[in-house]
C-alpha cells in the first residue's frame, strides 16, 4: 500500500537505507535506474561545486563518469527544465524540442549519449525549493524496451502517487546526515563546528570541551578541511546542511 511505503520513507534512518527502498519502489512502476541530484549553492552562473551535490544513483558507473564526472549534465535539456520549473515533465518535450530546432548543439550532443546509454524514456521531477539558491530534481529512466508512450501511460494512471513518493523522497533525504567523499566529521570535529555555531569563540569552545585552544583551532582547521570551507562559519553552514550538527545522534 502507498501509505505503507510512505510510512516507511518517513522512518528510514539513513539516506542508504531510503536510496535502496525507493530504487525498488520506482523499478515497481519501470523506472528501474534513478538519478537524484540536489545542490544547496546554486548561483546564477552555476550549480556550484560538484563536490558539493548531494547525488544519488543507481546508474553503471559507465554512465556517471561521462555524465557527471566529464560534466555533460550542465548542457542536458531536462537539467535545464527542472532548473526553470516545478513539478513533473515527460521526456517527450525532447521530441518535441527537436522537432522545433530548440536544441542546442550541446543539448544534442547528451541526448546522443543517453541513447547510446539506453537511457531513451522517462520522466524527470523538478522539486519545489525554500530558496533560489537550492534546486533538487529526480530523473526517473524507463526499463529497457519500454517507449516513451508507454512511460507517459504509466504516468496517467500512476503519476499522482509516484509525484508524492519522490516527494517526500526528497524531503526526508534533506533531513538525513549526509556525507561527501572524504568529508565525514569526526565526533570532535562536530563539537567544535557546533559550539562555533552557537557563537562561541575559540577559548570559550576549550573551557566547554575541556581542550587547549591550540586544540580547539586544529580541530577547526580540520573540519574546514574536510569541507573545503574557507571559514569557519562557511564550515558550520556545509555541516549543518548535511546535517552533520545540530541534529539528534549527530
Amino acid at each position: 500500500m502507498l501509505r505503507d511505503y510512505l510510512t516507511a520513507l518517513v522512518e528510514a534512518k539513513s539516506v542508504e537505507e531510503l536510496w535502496a527502498m525507493h530504487c525498488a519502489k520506482m523499478a515497481d512502476y519501470g523506472f528501474d535506474r534513478l538519478l537524484y541530484g540536489f545542490t544547496y549553492y546554486r548561483s546564477r552562473e552555476s550549480l556550484g561545486d560538484p563536490a558539493d551535490f548531494v547525488l544519488l544513483t543507481n546508474h553503471d558507473r559507465a554512465y556517471t563518469d561521462v555524465f557527471i564526472g566529464e560534466g555533460l549534465y550542465f548542457d542536458a535539456p531536462m537539467v535545464h527544465w527542472a532548473l526553470e520549473n516545478e513539478g513533473a515533465c515527460s521526456w517527450s518535450i525532447l521530441s518535441e524540442m527537436q522537432a522545433r530546432g530548440a536544441l542546442t548543439a550541446a543539448a544534442r550532443r547528451v541526448m546522443e549519449f543517453n541513447r547510446s546509454m539506453g537511457i531513451t524514456a522517462g520522466y524527470t521531477v523538478s522539486f519545489r525549493a525554500a530558496s533560489w539558491r537550492s534546486k533538487g530534481a529526480i530523473a526517473l529512466t524507463a526499463r529497457a524496451g519500454v517507449s516513451q508512450q508507454d512511460v507517459d501511460q504509466i504516468w496517467a494512471e500512476h503519476g499522482a502517487d509516484l509525484a508524492l513518493m519522490n516527494d517526500i523522497a526528497h524531503l526526508k533525504i534533506l533531513t538525513l546526515p549526509k556525507s561527501f567523499a572524504g568529508r565525514k566529521l569526526t565526533l570532535r570535529q562536530r563539537e567544535v563546528l557546533g559550539w562555533a555555531g552557537e557563537g562561541k569563540h575559540v577559548q570559550d569552545i576549550a573551557k566547554i570541551l575541556g581542550l587547549t585552544p591550540a586544540t580547539v583551532e586544529k580541530h577547526l582547521r580540520l573540519a574546514r578541511e574536510a569541507l573545503d570551507a574557507d571559514t569557519t562559519a562557511q564550515a558550520v553552514l556545509k555541516a549543518a546542511f548535511q546535517n552533520q550538527v545540530f541534529v539528534l545522534g549527530a
